[in-house]
């Protein structure tokens, strides 16, 4: 099954750069190019992507109101939205993900992990970059030790090993080398842990992770 997206940006550099990538992926390909917010909406409606890459600082409406439209609660058929900014700001991380984000990356963070957000918002899985969710875990660090309302021992040994890798920035890719275990498999985990913690993402699960000292 081929990934169909668009992309959002109202840089064409940055679009075209997105393009060779995700358009050299045999299971991806690029069906629309919006360069401002409104324009994406009105293409996500017509050309009905399986994921938007959006921008977040866009003229005439900005990515995270174009998440909000495509993903939000409001939206009539939800649509899978991975926010890729340059600007490493905690409140566009969290405004991103309530308003049904299914990812946030940095744009420095690489052809990789651009790709492996795009795969993980279509099977349904939220991708961080692993710098943000390391800084977002310092915030809470800064604010004083959150509350931790699920138990130790709410987790497996093996997925509290999981969770403490994922609090120290690991992709899936990672924990899996570093587990001699497949991505695949570590991606398995992650969802489980996410399901047991009742967390949306990876910045639930290392908040978790510090709320415990586990990190320690």
């Amino acid at each position: 099954m081929t990934i169909r997206i668009l992309l959002a940006d109202d840089q064409e550099a940055v679009r075209v750069g997105f393009r060779l990538v995700l358009d050299s992926q045999p299971d991806m390909e690029v069906v629309g190019e919006a360069s401002d917010g409104l324009q994406a909406v009105e293409l996500a409606a017509a050309l009905n992507p399986d994921v938007v890459l959006a921008d977040i600082r866009m003229p005439r409406m900005d990515g995270l109101e174009v998440t909000r439209r495509l993903a939000g609660l409001d939206a009539t058929s939800p649509m899978r939205v991975v926010v890729v900014t340059t600007f490493e700001l905690d409140e566009y991380v969290h405004t991103a993900l309530s308003y049904g984000a299914c990812g946030f990356l940095l744009k420095r963070s690489g052809p990789t992990l651009l790709v492996e957000a795009t795969r993980a918002a279509m099977a349904g899985d939220t991708l961080i970059s692993p710098s943000l969710t390391v800084n977002l875990l310092k915030h809470h660090r800064n604010a004083g030790r959150p509350k931790a309302p699920k138990p130790v021992d709410a987790l497996t040994n093996r997925e509290t090993e999981i969770a403490v890798l994922v609090a120290k920035g690991m992709t899936n890719a990672q924990i899996g080398s570093e587990l001699l275990i497949s991505a695949g498999t570590a991606k398995t985990h992650v969802a489980s842990i996410q399901r047991k913690l009742d967390v949306r993402n990876r910045v639930g699960i290392a908040a978790w992770v510090w709320g415990h000292g586990l990190e320690e």
